[in-house]
């Protein structure tokens, strides 16, 4: 029996099959998909995060790190704001991977320094499982909260609403350094409920009660029926009109 014995001048091809059985689905979030559901334990106790949305809007914000200084004025501002977002049917809860025991006792300097008691829910993502489903941490990161650093938690700064039909209105991501402006948040909040009832949109820079904006798929006939008081035309796809109330 004879057996080749490539030499160097023989050329070897290898064919490698791979299995990609074991390879995830990392899921990408986008505006109006819907807000993945989850389980969690909280300072109000475990939480189903649709159920909890109920018939309302929702904030759900997520911070680095309890016990660090810029988070800490926020956690406050949101806390004196909550009464706004109430009047607007909407419901705020906040997430870091610390533990609900962290976040309890947080919440004592929190008043302290903000003069303001935190009433609203906190999420402890302490197997990190929330921020990875709303893609804050990578799919693949690994362990829990223990021995995690703001800075490794940098990119759980997110503001993500959710609209009462349980699909993603907003996504916000900020940088460690800079602190949210939560009045931005409610200006927003006000222009989605504005726009999710009445065919308009918001111009730059608008504050609730100001002119809006005719969507350019209403017609100037439909525009007569809708909006009887009449409108400014800049252009034809520039219609100015009264805020609708």
């Amino acid at each position: 029996m004879h057996y080749f014995q490539p030499d160097c001048d023989t050329i070897e091809i290898f064919i490698f099959v791979f299995d990609t059985s074991y390879i995830g689905t990392v899921m990408t979030l986008k505006l109006n998909d819907e807000a993945p559901n989850f389980t969690a334990n909280s300072t109000h106790g475990g939480i189903d995060f649709h159920k909890w949305i109920g018939d309302c809007w929702a904030i759900l914000f997520s911070h680095p790190k309890d016990f660090t200084p810029v988070c800490t004025t926020e956690l406050g501002q949101v806390a004196t704001m909550e009464k706004e977002f109430a009047k607007r049917n909407c419901k705020v809860i906040g997430l870091s991977v610390d533990s609900v025991e962290s976040h309890f006792e947080w919440e004592k300097d929190i008043e302290e320094t903000q003069g303001v008691s935190v009433n609203f829910p906190m999420i402890g993502d302490t197997d990190l499982a929330v921020s990875k489903l709303y893609n804050m941490l990578p799919a693949d990161e690994y362990g829990t909260s223990e021995d995690r650093t703001a800075l490794n938690n940098s990119t759980v700064r997110s503001v993500i609403i959710v609209g009462p039909d349980k699909r993603i209105k907003l996504m916000l991501t900020y940088p460690m350094t800079t602190g949210r402006n939560f009045d931005e948040i409610l200006r927003v909040l006000d222009s989605m409920q504005l726009t999710s009832t009445y065919k308009v949109a918001t111009p730059a820079n608008w504050e609730n009660g100001n002119d809006v904006i005719i969507v350019p798929s209403v017609s100037d006939e439909e525009a007569r029926e809708k909006f009887p008081d009449g409108w400014k035309t800049l252009k034809p796809y520039l219609r100015i009109v009264k805020q609708p109330k």
